[in-house]
């Protein structure tokens, strides 16, 4: 039978179906005529102590005998046979309290179980799926934590290569933390979609987390089948069925009940609610006959939002209907939902589920640093095998480095990630200092929300040149409450709506879409006096280029040459440099150092100019630096004074650029505007100064090397003259018309 049972099950037929199962203990009648059936997925069975639970699972594993009744694994009787026998049919079992060899190490656990077998699951694929397990092979049985334990006794009833697991309260004695890291421990191996496991489970938490529906015993027998939300919902109901004392015990005696609203009796189809419900947990400590019961008001305290399904069903779908979120992740579009579970799983779960409601995929991402994990669908021990130097840094004890470490991890795990339609991530200064170097490194257009206490300030740090949206939390994410969840829901309904459009943009295919992907895309820098020039260069090319015009704040050129190293961009009129007069006089939109750092790593062919490199900008007239205060400064509005750079700051500028413009291997033509380079620039102007300019132009000259490849250009024109846009035009048709042609002459034979 054992042989048969390897093959492929008929379609339709349950993993275990339990007709009719009666057991007893001498006079005592422990399980009365139990109806049960297990398709596929995940199954929690919930019952106070002594309602036969336990007697359920060793009556399955042929450890205590039965008077009457069947059961049934994948349609084979498995009803009488030796505990032995069953185990080699495919059962495996994880009993309560764990049941370890004291005196074994992990690995010897591991060998022991694995010997003489073959299968899916060895003692690599173990380590593998429980890094703890790894680090602790060489420890005995009795030298490890409660987690621990109890992954080490999963992991021993894996190595049976079982297709149905029955776990006997897994997390029964652990503490919260704990039961956080069994919890993602089962989510991964049911998300692998090989074995059905059958959960007995006191926490009515994680038993409405990883089972829909949830399965209720009572005396002896299933007293109904209902939705897992219902139940983590409904504290009174959890107290009629589940509750303590004689009110508890009268409520429920007797013949089974009928289905309440939103139940189903045994056996019946379960609806799945959609959304987030409120958890509540009526037996916090596991009840018995002479409990108390709980306040309400202890109850209501202690709630949370529940974060499901998980297990038996994903995304209000069956898991034997949908395909494990592991292998749709890198194929199918979802929402990437990231950030600290340790400290904000409620907040970013509640966001989460939201997304869900809308129809989308998401995949919850820890970036915990606390060593601490709470079930997310990637953990931090994922991301941090991401980290280019290694994971050391992440688990050094040391907030600050671990928080840096994680940064990088998320730096580079995140751009590696297909399908994905949007980001979303929540929380305080170090979530956003994580969550946001990580964003900036995906395209433009993927839609990025951060819903940050920081982002009421300077945000120039955290959106860099990307469209980031930064959404203001106003109170601390900490805890849902009546004002986190409206703005928490309006980010996560906002970011379903940009990765609805997005996957919408994506899949659509017209004519026209198509014909303006055909469109090259010219990269151009623009400052409000130097806009009639870049204008003009952009209805000159606009019937060959698609012309991405950018603001020359210091965000506007690092965003352009972001674009330029993705690859998107493949040409640049670099009219507008003016970035790095305030990178090097201290104003308010400076570029970096790796200002034109781009051009020099692609190599592709730069037109340059030197727009706007007459002025530096500051805030209001009284933040000007004291050593400026006798300049020629210019109020371009009440909020921007703008002064004038002398001749001694020309020149160093006119050194810095031309140095960076030796290091460019590909084509340079940078062009020099005798005449004046911005609008306040020109004979009458506030900022008309031709020694100033000519500082900044020798200073070029003397710097540039010039080659047949890299060139200065003097015009006797100023930098709006229509016919220096003209001139710069010519120029860039006639560098790419070359490259063109290299193109082509380097692919003949």
């Amino acid at each position: 039978m054992a042989e048969r049972l390897k093959a492929p099950p008929p379609a339709g037929v349950p993993v275990l179906q339990i007709a009719g199962l009666n057991v007893f203990y001498g006079r005592s009648h422990a399980l009365q005529g139990v109806d049960l059936t297990l398709h596929h997925g995940v199954l929690s069975v919930v019952g106070r102590n002594g309602m036969g639970k336990t007697t359920m699972c060793k009556a399955i594993m042929g450890l205590v005998p039965i008077s009457g009744g069947s059961i049934r694994f994948f349609g084979e009787e498995v009803a009488g046979r030796s505990p032995a026998e069953v185990a080699r049919l495919g059962i495996g079992y994880v009993p309560q309290g764990r049941r370890l060899w004291r005196s074994l190490t992990v690995d010897e656990h591991l060998r022991l179980m694995q010997r003489g077998k073959r299968g899916a699951w060895t003692p690599e694929r173990i380590y593998e799926a429980f890094p703890r397990l790894a680090e602790r092979r060489n420890n005995g049985g009795a030298q490890l934590s409660g987690g621990e334990q109890q992954m080490l006794a999963i992991s021993r009833a894996l190595l049976m290569n079982p297709r149905l697991l029955i776990m006997d309260e897994p997390t029964e004695g652990l503490a919260p933390v704990i039961v956080a890291h069994v919890e993602e421990m089962l989510v991964r191996l049911a998300e692998q979609g090989d074995v059905a496991i059958l959960m007995i489970e006191q926490n009515i938490g994680v038993a409405t987390q990883m089972s829909d529906p949830v399965a209720i015993m009572v005396n002896g027998r299933v007293n109904r089948i209902i939705a897992s939300a219902t139940l983590a919902g409904d504290r009174e109901l959890q107290q009629r069925l589940l509750g303590v004392g004689r009110h508890g015990h009268d409520e429920t005696d007797g013949a089974p009940q009928p289905a309440a609203a939103g139940t189903q009796p045994a056996g019946a189809a379960p609806v799945a609610p959609a959304g987030p419900t409120r958890v509540y947990n009526a037996n916090p400590v596991i009840p018995t006959r002479w409990s108390q019961p709980v306040p309400a008001a202890r109850i209501e305290a202690q709630a949370r939002t529940i974060s499901r399904p998980t297990l038996a069903t994903l995304d209000g779908r069956r898991l034997a209907d949908v395909r494990p979120l592991a292998a749709t992740a890198a194929g199918e579009p979802y929402v990437v939902v990231a950030g600290t579970l340790d400290t904000k799983g409620e907040e970013l779960r509640f966001i989460r589920d939201l997304i869900r409601s809308e129809g989308l995929r998401t995949r919850l991402v820890d970036l915990s640093t606390s060593g601490r994990s709470t079930g997310g669908d990637v953990t931090p021990q994922e991301i941090a095998l991401a980290h280019p130097r290694g994971s050391a840094g992440i688990s050094s004890g040391d907030r600050g480095t671990a928080v840096a470490a994680m940064t990088e991890a998320f730096k580079a795990w995140l751009p590696r990630q297909e399908g994905v339609i949007g980001v979303i991530s929540a929380g305080g200064s170090g979530a956003t200092a994580m969550a946001t170097p990580a964003m900036q490194l995906l395209p433009i257009g993927l839609p990025k929300l951060m819903i940050s206490t920081m982002a009421a300030g300077d945000v120039r740090h955290y959106v860099g040149p990307t469209d980031m949206t930064m959404m203001y939390s106003v109170s601390d994410v900490q805890g849902l409450n009546r004002l986190s969840r409206v703005v928490l829901g309006n980010g996560a309904r906002a970011i379903a709506a940009m990765a609805k459009a997005r996957l919408a943009e994506l899949r659509r295919e017209a004519p026209l879409r198509r014909a303006e992907a055909e469109k090259p895309l010219v990269g151009m820098t623009m400052f409000g006096v130097t806009t009639p020039c870049v204008q003009q260069v952009g209805k000159l090319l606009g019937a060959e280029w698609e012309p991405l015009v950018f603001h020359a704040t210091g965000t506007g050129g690092r965003g352009m040459e972001k674009l330029v190293d993705s690859g998107l961009i493949g040409a640049v009129i670099d009219v507008s440099t003016t970035e790095i007069c305030d990178m090097m006089m201290g104003g308010i939109l400076p570029a970096t150092e790796d200002r034109l750092s781009a051009i020099i790593r692609t190599r592709i062919p730069y037109v340059g100019s030197v727009g706007a490199l007459d002025m530096v900008n500051f805030a209001a007239p009284e933040t000007v630096p004291e050593r400026y205060r006798g300049r020629t400064l210019y109020p371009h509005n009440p909020q921007i004074t703008l002064m004038r750079t002398n001749p001694e700051e020309n020149a160093r500028m006119g050194r810095w650029i031309g140095e960076r413009l030796n290091l460019m291997e590909g084509p340079v033509r940078f062009l020099i505007p005798e005449l004046g380079v911005s609008a306040l620039d020109a004979p009458g102007k506030p900022f008309h100064d031709p020694a100033a300019d000519a500082a900044l132009f020798q200073a070029l000259e003397q710097t540039v090397r010039v080659s047949a490849s890299r060139q200065l250009i003097r015009l006797p024109l100023h930098i709006n003259d229509p016919a220096f846009a003209a001139a710069l035009v010519q120029q860039f048709r006639t560098l790419h018309a070359g490259r063109r042609r290299e193109r082509l002459g380097g692919g003949r034979p």
